[in-house]
């Protein structure tokens, strides 16, 4: 069974962090509405949903994949870049204690979970604005007692590694080639996004399917012709959070 943690959108998702947009009136009744699709989304996917309740007073909040790293052996809760962020923390940890034992990324290191791409046994890293060295040095000591390696990539122009890439079917990414480089990834099939679409690279792939925004046809048909089953789903009011399809979840096996 996979389990995916998912969070209640913030009544205060107006005043969330923005590294690279321009703040645009987020309408939260739609954008409520659009979570819950998502939700329903990952359980038509295979997946058991457990939502936890809405805070109110940390905007981001809904984004709970930059709090936490889950692997089949361990959860990593990561202190994430942003200083309004840490606080969220508190609030992953409990809920992860039921499922794996809990470790954490220590002061002064900072890592968001959102620069974190796994193919397989391999773990790449963004080196961002909100993952540092010695995040990433303390990922790669918790994780390599249980056979992961970890390797540090740069990326240029978004807020987070999977703005830039993510897996798209088993061994294929999802690439913008003008934030992030694909051989950096090995010996993997990439499909690049269409050059119109530059955060069209991230999409969630859960039970065979990619769970992948409407708000980027142009890629979708690339994704399509290269035989990827598409899960749409509409985001476009998390996505003037700086919010996509990965970071609304936590999707782990039981």
């Amino acid at each position: 069974m996979q389990i995916a943690i998912t969070r209640g959108v913030s009544a205060g998702i107006a005043a969330c962090e923005l590294t690279h947009l321009e703040r645009q009136p987020i309408d939260l009744p739609r954008a409520r509405a659009q979570h819950r699709a998502y939700e329903e989304a990952l359980a038509r996917a295979g997946c058991r949903v457990e939502s936890q309740p809405a805070l109110d007073d940390l905007p981001d909040s809904v984004f709970v994949e930059d709090v936490a790293i889950v692997l089949d052996e361990i959860a990593i809760v990561t202190r994430p870049g942003a200083d309004s962020r840490r606080p969220e923390t508190a609030h992953i940890a409990p809920v992860l204690s039921n499922y794996r034992r809990v470790t954490f990324i220590q002061a002064p290191g900072t890592l968001d979970g959102g620069d974190v791409l796994r193919l397989g046994r391999r773990i790449f890293v963004g080196r961002s604005g909100r993952s540092d060295e010695s995040g990433i040095e303390q990922l790669r000591a918790v994780v390599w007692p249980y056979g992961y390696t970890v390797t540090a990539v740069p990326i240029s122009g978004c807020l987070h590694l999977k703005s830039a890439v993510t897996e798209a079917a088993a061994g294929a990414v999802l690439v913008n080639p003008a934030w992030v480089d694909a051989a950096a990834f090995g010996d993997v099939r990439a499909i690049e996004i269409d050059p119109e679409e530059p955060y069209a690279a991230n999409g969630l792939l859960v039970g065979g399917r990619l769970i992948y925004p409407e708000a980027f046809p142009r890629t979708r048909q690339r994704l399509e012709a290269a035989g990827i089953g598409i899960e749409p789903v509409d985001v476009s009011e998390l996505q003037k959070a700086e919010g996509a399809v990965t970071c609304c979840s936590l999707v782990f096996s039981e």
